[in-house]
């Protein structure tokens, strides 16, 4: 087969700025839905050529432990200006005309600067839209305390030192870091990035958290998450006791707490044994939409916690899991929970109790020197809209062992893709020949079937996009370490406060290989209904669980592996993909 010829359905843009995840528009009411619509820098096309390019060519090589070790100052160093842009100052003399134009023109300042202090090419993708950052201004003029929500796989990424000064030294507010999908990494890793951003930044507040406690993927292509019996619903997420006990410590009893300790606990008792909700038992919340006027003109207020009420701002990049902590922070499914970045586009406030309020703002992306193929693997770039896939799918394989997840058979040997059985030399899945992405995406488009729709070629753009959403998802896991992991990495998994966190990701210490012999004994015979799931499990699109909402009854699965290790790398049974 000519591999050249191979397709490569990526699309093209014209302007400057990609305008993402365009939304029909509303023919009645003010609410425009795409007002706060993720815009990016585009990328030319001879750069998009150039990576297109490489992939076919450069050949992978598996990068070592120690060069997964990431250090902040690496991703926002202090020479190079990465701030964010701030309010102008305004006051009820101006009219609100005068007051967008005078933001208008401060943040085009603010661009110009950034762009001076750093060549082109050398930012990240960060965010454009002037709507978006105007809710940030918003959520933290309202806000007593802020919760920035980061991915515990990749957390310097999501965290810029300079908001993070800007509330404790400018605002004179605790900030509160919550390390979400805390599940998906070894526990010693989630010790490992506490640890370090408490050193780094001391007046840090550091809470663990998951919405799947219990629930690993026993397959990479697994679309739902195993579900253990007791431990569905936003009512069992690993974690909102430990925002209480943050806030509560922040506080130091200015506010009655109180009544929000007693919803977790009583949201915790309304879920039934199988995960069903009981309406009784489930506390209302009350949604305020703040209008455009009120949130334009709102004073920032001086007086923290006023008349008693503790107000969380709820901040974040794009598909940190965001929304999901705010359905488990309520006790039931108010947001639409979606992989794809910057779902969440408007401007609301929950009232949990009569003193605790949350304040939503939309996901925004943050300027920094991350590399753009890590960006997209964590999720800030929505993966549906990239021109060039195969790049990052080169980056994630050199820094993962795919060929063993995957079982792919190398394009240049000759007939049908199987999965090699327990018995088949290792040699089947072609570990002597030189992998490129373009390789890895054509093994994998071949393996899944898929295929375009005039000449039945292998889709390889179509492939490239499965396993970023692998990836996206954790099914297909890549963890960043924080500096000198590796060289203390039995300092961490010996520590005595391992066993908090593996209670926290709902695993138990004495679950390991022999609960895996059994697992593997009964994948050899799994159901064809499952097998079915499995399949389709990376082809949706959106992503947007709405199935998985609060009160959804539990789905009955076999019994999976919850060992110590993390359950990523090599978890695909030899019968998942035939």
């Amino acid at each position: 087969m000519d591999r050249e010829r191979q397709s490569d359905t990526s699309d093209s843009e014209t302007t400057d700025v990609r305008r993402i995840n365009q939304q029909p528009g509303i023919r009645e009411g003010r609410y425009d839905p795409n007002r706060f619509r993720l815009h990016f820098e585009k990328e030319s096309r001879e750069e998009v050529e150039r990576r297109k390019k490489l992939a076919r060519e450069k050949v992978l090589d598996q990068m070592l432990d120690k060069d997964l070790e990431v250090d902040i100052s690496d991703i926002y160093p202090t020479e190079k200006g990465l701030e964010f842009p701030r309010r102008p100052p305004w006051n009820y003399g101006m009219n609100r005309e005068e007051l967008l134009r005078k933001e208008e023109k401060s943040y085009r300042e603010y661009l110009n600067d950034l762009h001076s202090r750093n060549p082109p090419g050398s930012l990240s993708h960060f965010e454009h839209n002037l709507e978006t950052w105007r809710q940030l201004w918003r959520v933290l003029e309202m806000s007593d305390v802020i919760l920035l929500i980061v991915d515990i796989r990749h957390p310097v990424l999501q965290f810029p030192p300079a908001l993070y000064h800007y509330i404790t030294g400018e605002l004179q507010k605790q900030v509160v870091v919550v390390l979400n999908k805390a599940d998906l990494c070894p526990p010693p890793l989630v010790l490992a990035w506490t640890h370090y951003l408490q050193t780094q930044f001391p007046h840090l507040h550091c809470v663990c958290f998951t919405s799947h406690p219990g629930q690993p993927y026993s397959t990479v292509l697994q679309k739902k998450r195993m579900r253990k019996k007791g431990t569905c619903g936003w009512g069992h997420a690993g974690g909102p006791t430990h925002i209480l006990k943050a806030c509560q410590e922040i506080t130091a009893g200015k506010v009655d707490l109180s009544s929000w300790e007693k919803k977790i606990q009583r949201d915790a008792v309304a879920m039934g044994p199988e995960g069903e909700q009981s309406e009784e038992g489930v506390d209302s919340v009350l949604v305020e939409h703040q209008s455009d006027v009120a949130m334009e003109m709102s004073s920032p207020s001086q007086e923290l916690y006023k008349d008693g009420v503790l107000t969380l701002g709820c901040i974040g990049f794009p598909n940190v899991g965001k929304s999901s902590v705010l359905n488990s922070l309520v006790g039931r499914k108010v947001v639409s929970v979606s992989r794809t970045p910057g779902h969440t586009k408007y401007f609301q406030t929950y009232y949990l109790t009569p003193t605790v309020k949350l304040c939503d703002c939309p996901g925004l992306v943050f300027p920094s020197l991350v590399n753009k193929q890590l960006q997209i693997l964590a999720g800030i770039y929505p993966v549906s809209q990239l021109q060039e896939p195969y790049s990052s799918v080169g980056y994630l394989c050199e820094r993962t062992p795919f060929l063993s997840v995957l079982k792919l058979r190398h394009p240049s040997v000759e007939g049908p893709q199987h999965a090699p059985k327990g018995g088949e030399k290792e040699r089947e899945q072609g570990p002597e020949h030189s992998w490129t992405a373009w390789d890895v995406c054509e093994a994998w488009a071949e393996r899944r079937g898929y295929k375009t729709a005039k000449a039945a070629r292998n889709d390889v753009y179509r492939a490239a996009n499965s396993l970023l959403r692998l990836a996206v998802d954790g099914r297909l896991c890549l963890c960043l370490r924080p500096p000198a992991y590796n060289d203390q990495r039995e300092q961490w998994e010996s520590h005595p406060d391992l066993a908090e966190i593996i209670a926290l990701q709902g695993r138990r210490e004495e679950e390991g290989a022999g609960e895996r012999d059994e697992e593997e004994e009964e994948g050899e015979s799994s159901s064809e209904p499952e097998e079915e799931r499995d399949r389709d499990a990376d082809d949706d699109e959106d992503g947007d669980d709405e199935d998985e909402g609060f009160g959804h009854p539990a789905v009955k699965e076999r019994k999976g592996p919850t060992s110590l290790t993390v359950n990523m790398f090599d978890v695909l049974r030899e019968n998942e993909c035939e």
